[in-house]
């Protein structure tokens, strides 16, 4: 059990994050300043100088529950303060006691390097006044500074499944005395094909272990897993966010190529002239796609055409993509080509434009994609670029959202390819007429078979070396035809050689 909790009631969140509204059931007072919340002196020092005040409704909720020692479950779309609502019940639970070599006292899972990166922030800022370790477990750094950091034993492990369970592989690490397990972005988990890999690490956790899990959606994957691993849990429901922050300006070009194989680089094309339309209105901008590959090629596009630009996306060195995004946030960056590894979590506090190169596979990534702009009352702009086999995907979007996007004109004026295949097709024949037809209206210029005779009759006698040459190619010739099936000449005819006709003495005395 946890301390320093105070008892609560069944608690349940309705209402939507995005109009600071919430309904609570079935409890006695609802708190509104951190201060009511039970949580450790030092760390609430540490969240008032952080300049927090108010918790979201999901870290009313949560924080409570968790620091009486109870199951967590909280749904939550991105950017409603999830972070928070499980580090700091766990800071606070942590601030007591000793963590012992390999042997970490709590552990928080999450699906990217650079959501764990951000927790590992989080952990920084509310803890600076308390002593506390951690460790951050991800892939792209070396083992060996890992290794160093468990060996001497840390209070928080934030780490990713698969690097986790690479260090439990090598025997470096010991999850024996886990007394707090968190899931953080599990819907996420489950794209990115983690739920395996996150069922085998409750498996080598001890049972009696308190749970923290936190989802956008509770697809039911998800909900079989937290119907397996989670006991009772308090259920913490802030309704989905369907509907951007009204400070975003969203708007959608309608593209279609002019052809299958041109379309992705006129699409790319109609990309630059968006980003050039918007001017100096355009401060920094992320620009999303589906694929990794899409990643790239947009990136290595937009640096071909002179724009200050970088990818970031899962395949890339750990190394590359921390310097890619502290460039960004710092401004040395100004456009960020990225895949949904930075949908979620990505924390930039002004960026002022979002464009959806493609339209994202599920409507809720983009709100997530979109949120990155307009975030604390700040304006911003969210473009979207939709080819046909794309407007399926885009209707499920203004389902969701619930508003219809406005159309914008293309910014690349397009060229009259009608008029120039027209005159190419009529000067075509001209040019590339059959050689039937020019059989037909032109005479012929071969010699006919009868005045080649005529012409050998009346040539002079050649000398022998001619005449031999020419029979031997008119033998040629002749032997070439009877190969297709002409007369066949049987015998040796009149090339019969003189010594064939003679007798044995005969060729001997000669």
């Amino acid at each position: 059990m946890l301390g320093h909790g105070a008892p609560f009631g069944p608690l349940r969140l309705t209402s939507s994050y995005a109009a600071g509204q919430v309904s609570v059931r079935n409890q006695r007072t609802y708190m509104t300043k951190f201060s009511d919340l039970n949580l450790n002196p030092k760390v609430l020092k540490a969240i008032d100088e952080a300049g927090y005040e108010t918790p979201t409704p999901i870290q009313a909720g949560a924080i409570p529950a968790a620091l009486d020692g109870r199951d967590v479950l909280g749904i939550a779309q991105t950017g409603t303060g999830k972070t928070a609502s499980f580090t700091l019940p766990l800071i606070t639970a942590l601030a007591r006691g000793r963590a012992r070599a390999r042997m970490p006292r709590s552990l928080v899972l999450c699906p990217t390097r650079e959501l764990a990166a951000q927790v590992a922030e989080n952990f920084d800022t509310y803890a600076k006044h308390v002593k506390l370790t951690k460790a951050l477990l991800i892939g792209g750094v070396s083992f060996k500074e890992q290794d160093l950091l468990i060996d001497k034993g840390v209070d928080v492990l934030i780490a990713t499944p698969g690097r986790l369970l690479d260090h439990f592989e090598r025997g470096k690490l010991i999850l024996n005395d886990v007394k707090v397990m968190v899931v953080d972005e599990a819907d996420r988990m489950l794209d990115m094909g983690f739920i395996p890999d996150i069922e085998r690490i409750f498996g080598l956790t001890p049972f009696t272990r308190q749970t923290l899990f936190f989802s956008a959606t509770m697809a039911p994957e998800i909900e079989r897993i937290t119907n397996t691993f989670l006991s009772n849990p308090e259920r913490i429901e802030v309704a989905r966010q369907a509907t951007a922050s009204e400070t975003i300006e969203q708007g959608v070009v309608m593209f279609k190529g002019s052809r299958k194989d041109r379309e992705a680089s006129e699409k790319r094309k109609v990309l630059r002239g968006l980003i050039d339309a918007e001017g100096e209105k355009l401060t920094n901008a992320i620009i999303f796609c589906n694929r990794k590959t899409d990643v790239d090629i947009v990136a290595k596009s937009l640096k071909k055409y002179k724009y200050d630009t970088a990818p970031i996306h899962g395949d890339l060195d750990q190394s590359q993509r921390t310097r890619t995004l502290d460039g960004f946030r710092n401004g040395e960056l100004r456009i960020l080509v990225a895949s949904d590894v930075a949908a979620r979590g990505l924390d930039v506090p002004s960026v002022s434009h979002v464009f959806n190169f493609d339209v994202p596979g599920h409507p809720e990534d983009y709100v997530h994609r979109i949120g990155r702009t307009g975030r604390a009352g700040r304006a911003g702009k969210a473009i979207t670029i939709c080819v046909p086999r794309d407007e399926k995907q885009f209707d499920a979007v203004e389902k969701l959202i619930q508003k219809e996007i406005p159309r914008l004109d293309n910014p690349v004026k397009p060229s009259k390819p009608a008029a120039t295949e027209k005159t190419d097709a009529e000067e075509k024949p001209k040019s590339t007429r059959s050689r039937s037809s020019r059989s037909k209206s032109e005479p012929k210029t071969e010699t006919p078979v009868e005045a080649i005779t005529e012409t050998k009759a009346e040539t002079p006698r050649e000398d022998t070396t001619s005449k031999s040459r020419s029979r031997s190619s008119s033998s040629r010739s002749r032997s070439s035809r009877d190969d297709r099936g002409g007369n066949r000449v049987v015998g040796l005819g009149d090339h019969t050689p003189s010594f064939i006709g003679l007798s044995f003495e005969e060729r001997m005395a000669s």
